[in-house]
């Protein structure tokens, strides 16, 4: 959540924040106030309590008629003291329910508007030129025997399918290589759940405005996680870290699962859009005042990755109002499609500031010092996805796939061959 004593010292930049994201600045005036009234009434339950305990100390005291009008006045006091009591929980309570509806504080240089007001920032790589009629990823995938849509549909129903004999070594290969990337770089490799706690999904921010998209399990009060940051995040929740040992760094593996809500109709064909995937994520926390270095290095991992796949691709600055709940900043790496003669994400990267970790109590301690919240970051290494624009840009006119050197590896095959 965003931080009160910011609100109160700066509230204009919480004010431009909500107009950069196309959200309403009124929001500020309300919390100010709630602010405001919560710490009036603490403060008048404070000093009715500190009367309370003095005449009590006093009764004892006293005698006859004394002893008569001091019991009068904590009888009095006792009730004053509950009703100032529940009335500061009360507006602690709509405070509470409000500040968690307001996204984090954009950070500055972020471009201003929606989904289609981003900034390129670079564009790498040449776009392949083809003297045949290229592909889609699709009919390579069939052409391969790597990936059956009509049986996945048939199995779970619609936007979900089977990776098979190549299909399946590429996205194990795949992986891995961006797996084996983040230890070489010093991340610490994690399995995660797929499956938290409300206050998990929560405390990311991906439930509110973000709920549609989330499955959940009612009957044990679980949600399947849409990328393994939110169990990253969750990991040191209500923990006071080590200073002197930050950043802490974790790359996680999972199975990812998302219903695509209000997205019926888009990319229904192939591996682009689906309800499960599997991702490698980076996650990490940091002093606050090293976020901003820490999200150039993560978008800077992304892109040693994609040189690895040999895929041309662009780097753009994501626009405020399309940030989600959680992000200051955000920077898409989006492949080059050849189908579609345009370019599609493949990776995200997003500095949260301190913003998660407000939510899930995640503190550090610098020697002597007093707690202090994280910053917390997230990044994509390798994803599902990438399988459309590996197979797409790297096509054959016989439909094989001749693979990245860098990949050959961890797939164990230099061509992927038909075979049918």
């Amino acid at each position: 959540m965003i931080d009160l004593r910011t609100l109160r010292e700066d509230p204009d930049r919480l004010r431009a924040s909500q107009r950069a994201r196309g959200e309403d600045d009124s929001v500020v005036d309300t919390l100010l106030d709630l602010d405001e009234r919560r710490r009036g009434a603490l403060s008048r339950f404070e000093t009715l309590r500190a009367e309370q305990k003095t005449v009590g100390k006093s009764v004892s005291r006293a005698s006859g008629e004394e002893k008569a009008t001091l019991l009068e006045r904590a009888k009095d006091l006792s009730s004053q003291v509950k009703s100032a009591e529940a009335e500061a929980e009360k507006l602690a309570a709509e405070l509470d329910e409000l500040i968690y509806t307001v996204p984090n504080l954009v950070e500055d240089g972020a471009p201003e508007g929606g989904e289609d007001d981003y900034v390129v920032l670079e564009e790498i790589g040449e776009k392949p030129s083809f003297d045949f009629e290229p592909r889609d990823h699709l009919e390579l995938g069939e052409l391969l025997g790597a990936i059956d849509m009509e049986r996945g549909a048939k199995v779970s129903g619609s936007r979900f399918f089977f990776l098979r004999g190549v299909g399946a070594r590429l996205q194990l290969g795949l992986l891995n290589m961006a797996m084996q990337q983040a230890i070489e770089a010093g991340f610490v490799p994690m399995i995660t759940p797929v499956l938290v706690k409300p206050e998990s999904m929560k405390g990311t921010g991906f439930l509110g405005a973000h709920a549609g998209e989330v499955y959940h399990l009612p009957d044990d009060d679980l949600f399947l996680v849409g990328t393994s940051e939110v169990p990253m995040a969750a990991y040191h929740g209500d923990e006071i870290l080590d200073g002197s040992a930050l950043p802490y760094r974790y790359a996680g593996w999972s199975s990812c699962f998302r219903r695509e809500a209000g997205s019926y109709g888009k990319d229904t064909r192939g591996i682009i859009r689906v309800h499960q995937f599997d991702k490698v994520e980076m996650f990490s926390y940091v002093r606050p005042e090293e976020a901003h270095a820490e999200h150039l290095r993560l978008l800077d991992w992304e892109k040693e990755m994609l040189a690895k796949v040999e895929l041309p691709y662009r780097v753009i600055d994501t626009a405020a109002g399309d940030l989600g709940t959680s992000a200051a900043r955000k920077f898409d790496c989006e492949a080059w499609v050849p189908s579609q003669g345009r370019y599609r994400e493949l990776t995200s990267t997003s500095n949260c500031t301190d913003f998660q970790a407000r939510r899930l109590g995640v503190r550090f301690r610098e020697s002597g010092g007093k707690p202090r919240h994280v910053a917390t970051l997230n990044g994509t290494l390798a994803t599902t996805r990438w399988i459309v624009a590996i197979l797409e840009n790297h096509q054959q006119a016989d439909g094989s796939v001749v693979l990245p050197k860098a990949l050959r590896p961890y797939v164990g095959l230099d061509v992927l061959e038909p075979v049918r």
